[in-house]
Formats: C-alpha cells, structure tokens, sequence
C-alpha cells in the first residue's frame, strides 16, 4: 500500500470526500439540493479547510457558490454534535473569507449565507430528512436563542431519498457502491475480498467508472478502513451501553442492600448503619482506609450516596473528594 494511502488514513479521508473533491460533482449535488442548473464549475470557488483537523476529522467539503457558503460533510454514524462541529469550522471560514479587512470599521461586512448538510449512510435507522439544531445542546432552554445553527441530515442509505438520488447521479452510484461493499461483506468473505468486487463490478457495469478506476488503490485503501472504523464505533457504543447498564446494575444492588440494613437496623436486628454501609460497598469493590474512618452514623447517608456516584460512574477518588470537601491523608 502506498504512502499517500497512509497519509490520508491518518486523517480519516473517507470515500465521500475524495469523491466531492470534484467541482463538477459538488456542482451537481449541489444543483439537486437545491432546483438550481449551474453548469460552470468555475461558478463554483471550494473553500474546504485542508489542514484544520478537529477531532482528528476534517471539514469534508465547503465552497462559495450563488453568495452562499456551504458546507457538507458525511457521517457513517448518527452524530448530533454536528452543529456544534459545523459551528467551529464556519467561524474558521468565515473568518478567512474577511480576513485583511477590520471588523471594527463603521460599513457592514457582507458575508454569504450559511448553509450545512451532513449526509449519512449508516446502518442504523434513521430518518430520511431531518434537522437537527445547534440549541438541542443548550443547557438551558430558550425560546429564541440568540445563537443557532442548523443542519439538515439527509440520509443517503439505498431506498431513501429517491427523489434526490433520482437527480444526483454521483450520489446514487456512491450509494450504490456502500451498498454492494454491506453486501458482500458477509459470512467468511472478507472486506477486502468484498470491497475489490464491489469495485470490479461498479467499473465494469459504469457506477461511478472514471472515479474508481482512476483512483482504484487508494479507493480500496480507504474504504477498508471506513468499514472496519464503523464496525469498530459500532462495538465502542454497545461496551458503552452494556458499561452504563452494569453501573447502574452495581448502584442499584448496593442502594438495596444499604436499604434492607438500615431497615434492619430500625428493627433492633443490624449493629450499626455504618458498618452496614461499609459491608454493601464493600462487597463491589474496595473501599480506602481513609474513608472507612470519616463514615459515622451521622455521616454515612451522605458520604456513601457521594461514593458511589463518584466512584461507580467516573471511578475518581478526586470527584469524590471535591463533592465532599474531604481530603484524603497524603500518607494514604
């Protein structure tokens, strides 16, 4: 495999992108989004941030065209934080597009207007066309806002969106080519077995030919890798969900024990709440010295409830320590 195939691993390339690094192919999507008929691809300026890496992910796509500024990006898993992603690289643009000029001057600065989609082809269900907003993550809610970004989510699976698909060729034959790749991959066939069909028959039955031929190797490379990271998201997000279910699990057993020992106690039938405190923790995991001796009677309720938040969910003796205001000794 060569270099440049690395080269780009490394900074999460995808498929989508090196597709749409073609003026004549944003222009066509961009023309089926939005009823339009540019034909000059010299219409079209691309504004694609090239080396402003966030998360290790780049802007996939932007260009100035009819005093817009647009930007698309393609997400192979649900993300909701893509007005919060999409917001960081519009004020990067944006301040590109008026840089040598001073914001303090007494004329206003025209700029283009806006515009974000994301498109998606996951496998998880999700809707065909929706927007999702930058307020959705505002801790607190506000009828208005004073700050607010849109994206629109068009997912770009096989069966969706036939309208769009029906007037974006090179979308609907990248569909195509995902599509086949799932496909293929299946049983004992491998991905790289299933990803060199699926180029060998779109090249031979003209799903986007001139692309996959031209850039066979490095469209292999890559595709290999986008199906093993989203196989590998796929996993993180169920050991996530299986984590927060065994915590919960843990809280649960240990609340219930402290539960039926202080209710022992009430009955005359415990020695003590605390020493019954300190038996349901214990029997999850280890609990130091220097907090058995600050739990008393009085003090049990509290300290405990605070434990096992801390360290149950985050497992951090210093966020527990910072709830209480207590310090552990520095010889413990």
């Amino acid at each position: 495999m060569s270099e440049a195939v690395y080269a780009n691993r490394k900074h999460k390339d995808t498929v989508f992108r090196m597709l749409y690094s073609d003026k004549r192919a944003i222009l066509e999507l961009y023309n089926a989004l939005n009823g339009t008929d540019y034909q000059d691809p010299d219409d079209l300026t691309v504004t694609t941030l090239e080396n402003a890496v966030y998360m290790s992910m780049k802007n996939d796509v932007s260009f100035l065209l009819d005093e817009r500024m647009t930007l698309y990006e393609h997400q192979s898993t649900w993300n909701p934080n893509m007005p919060l992603r999409d917001l960081i690289y519009i004020a990067r643009l944006m301040e590109k597009y008026v840089n040598k000029r001073s914001l303090y001057q007494s004329e206003m600065i025209r700029i283009p207007a806006p515009h974000f989609v994301v498109f998606y082809n996951g496998k998880e269900k999700e809707p065909e066309d929706t927007t999702i907003k930058l307020s959705d993550a505002f801790l607190q809610k506000e009828e208005e806002p004073e700050l607010e970004l849109k994206v629109r989510y068009l997912n770009i699976n096989q069966g969706c969106n036939p309208e769009l698909m029906e007037r974006c060729r090179t979308l609907r034959e990248y569909s195509e080519f995902v599509g086949r790749i799932r496909r293929y991959a299946v049983g004992e066939t491998t991905i790289e077995e299933a990803v060199d069909r699926a180029v060998t028959e779109c090249i031979a039955e003209g799903i986007l030919a001139d692309f996959l031929s031209g850039q066979r190797a490095e469209v292999i490379a890559m595709s290999i890798f986008e199906y093993n990271e989203e196989a590998e998201m796929k996993k993180l997000r169920k050991g996530e969900q299986e984590i927060g279910e065994k915590r919960g699990e843990i809280k649960g057993e240990i609340r219930g024990e402290i539960r039926g020992r202080a209710k022992g106690r009430i009955e005359g039938r415990s020695e003590g709440f605390a020493s019954s405190c300190l038996f349901a923790l214990e029997s999850h995991g280890t609990v130091p010295e220097w907090l058995k001796r600050r739990i008393t009677e009085e003090t049990a309720p509290e300290l405990v409830e605070t434990w096992m938040k801390a360290a149950i969910t985050t497992a951090s003796i210093e966020s527990f320590l910072e709830k209480t205001g207590l310090k552990a000794p520095e010889s413990e």
